[in-house]
């Protein structure tokens, strides 16, 4: 048996079925468990807490991944490798920036690697790394942690609601 369409496509019997859910650019909210994963060391995990959401195309996630859960369907899993340009870009020159010492909350000792926010003249927070630590000048990044990094992610499709 065929089944003949209005458009003149030709399907033969059983392989039309209902539209199956599937992560796409809609307005349905896709809740998904992921461990990430950067140099073979988990820097983040939904195993064991709440399942992270999202609404496709709102620009909530990273592009990369994104990208590749588009077509997922509810339990499917999959390993998902985002290049730095299609993640958190590349480290920017501009990013990294001196701060004079002195501006430092009294008490506060900074340390190199220590992380923190701080904020612009808008009220806008924004994380910094300290770098380096010169005589009286902090040198601090304020490019993302994961930026120049390969991220691996381990991916589940929960739910599309």
């Amino acid at each position: 048996m065929v089944m003949l369409l209005a458009m003149g496509l030709v399907f033969p019997a059983g392989m039309v079925k209902a539209a199956d859910t599937v992560v796409s650019a809609s307005e349905k909210k896709i809740k998904f468990d992921y461990t990430l994963t950067v140099d073979n060391e988990v820097v983040e995990t939904t195993t064991g807490k709440t399942p992270l959401e999202y609404t496709p195309g709102k620009g909530q996630l990273i592009p990369g991944l994104e990208k590749e859960m588009e077509g997922m369907k509810p339990g499917d899993t999959k390993t998902v490798v985002v290049k730095p340009e299609d993640g958190y870009g590349m480290p920017k020159d501009d990013g990294v920036r001196e701060y004079p010492l002195e501006k430092f909350p009294q008490g506060m000792e900074p340390q190199v690697g220590m992380v923190f926010e701080m904020q612009d003249e808008g009220g806008n927070s924004y994380p910094a790394t300290i770098k380096e630590i010169k005589d009286k000048i902090v040198i601090l990044d304020f490019n993302h942690p994961l930026a120049g990094k390969e991220l691996t992610f381990e991916v589940k499709v929960v739910s599309i609601e």
